[in-house]
């Protein structure tokens, strides 16, 4: 038995659900619709390495101009 304990990981969603047609990413939590459905069947650790890459993510994606 393993002494160690995954600490639970907050969705990135905040509520703004809907995916830009052409990067594929929600306009909320910068998620792919794959990755929004697997989200709840994903280990902590999964979940943290998704999170680590939504800023980069969104950083490539918005743009002001």
């Amino acid at each position: 038995m393993s002494d160690v304990i995954q600490e639970e990981v907050l969705s990135p969603c905040i509520g703004v659900c809907s995916i830009d047609e052409a990067s594929g990413y929600c306009h909320g939590c910068y998620r792919t619709i794959e990755e929004i459905k697997a989200w709840w069947n994903m280990s902590p650790a999964e979940q943290q390495a998704l999170v680590d890459t939504l800023d980069v993510r969104q950083t490539q994606t918005v743009s002001f101009d």
